[in-house]
């Protein structure tokens, strides 16, 4: 063989591994929080696209009382979205209904009856050891097969977070109560040095990083969006990290300034690992039509 074709040889395989990489960064995974404001948003309301894998995420499932003056439960987690339009029977319903859905929980949340909600274990081993057995048995009888982690405000260290959240995620993995994990950060300095160190120590057990990009300033424009996730990506590197908008009215860039755009030049990169959208519940109102578009244009990537 010619130094010629060595070169060409050596070119070509190297373009094909490269093109063969970015088709497979990109993602046709779209994902949406439902239950959380308890409007009544069921499952079936919500558009599913048969040509991209969706993830609804209940929300949400948290370690405190379900009483009038909610209280921490060290671990001992109780549902709290909307359990008369989201049944385990619901759960099983849309799966059946949709063989490409799949159903998650998330823990945590930002408040509860109107109040923060903390994470504030007693100790490691004994909340580690209440999640397991209160989450294992609503993951069964919901029938779901995922969890995602979100909680915002913290009454312990980093650490202690990491190592309660690292380990419960293990349990989970390792004896196939769930199937995939996510955790949902956001640019806060009280929250992302929980979440940092989370994935330090345990980021090979995450396989989604679902963050809030929604949480920065409205206006955001499409540059500004590509620098964060830019950002984003360092700080939790090796991850599959989410973009994301809120139907709620948040921040953060909106699909009417140019989401779908900064979308496709993340797509054409092979960084697009999918979007999510908080939540079905605010969606409601305008007929899930961010959906339908988030969908169609995951559905389009070749």
């Amino acid at each position: 063989m010619t130094t010629f074709k060595l070169l060409m040889f050596l070119f070509l395989q190297m373009f094909f591994t490269t093109m063969s990489s970015i088709q497979a960064a990109n993602s046709k995974l779209f994902r949406e929080y439902i239950g959380a404001e308890n409007n009544g948003v069921t499952f079936e309301e919500v558009p599913v696209d048969s040509k991209v894998e969706f993830h609804f995420i209940l929300s949400f499932a948290i370690d405190y009382t379900q009483s009038n003056h909610p209280t921490p439960t060290n671990g001992n987690f109780n549902v709290f979205w909307d359990t008369e339009n989201l049944t385990p029977a619901h759960v099983s319903a849309i799966k059946a209904r949709h063989r490409n859905a799949k159903v998650a929980l998330s823990l945590g949340g930002d408040t509860v009856s109107k109040k923060y909600v903390y994470f504030s274990p007693t100790s490691i081993n004994s909340w580690v050891r209440n999640a397991i057995d209160s989450i294992v048995q609503i993951t069964k009888k919901y029938h779901l097969d995922g969890i995602d982690i979100d909680y915002e405000h913290f009454q312990t260290d980093p650490n202690t977070f990491a190592e309660c959240i690292g380990r419960l995620l293990f349990y989970l993995k390792q004896n196939n109560i769930v199937s995939f994990t996510s955790i949902a950060p956001y640019e806060n300095d009280a929250v992302q040095p929980y979440y940092l160190a989370l994935w330090r120590k345990y980021g090979h057990l995450i396989d989604y990083v679902n963050f809030q990009f929604y949480a920065y300033d409205k206006g955001t424009t499409i540059n500004q969006f590509l620098k964060h996730f830019e950002i984003q990506s360092s700080n939790y590197k090796g991850g599959k990290i989410l973009v994301s908008f809120g139907t709620d009215g948040s921040g953060g860039l909106s699909p009417e300034h140019g989401f779908f755009e900064a979308c496709a030049r993340l797509q054409r990169q092979g960084k697009l690992h999918g979007i999510f959208i908080w939540s079905a519940d605010d969606s409601k109102k305008a007929h899930f039509r961010y959906e339908k578009q988030s969908q169609t244009f995951l559905a389009s990537i070749k």
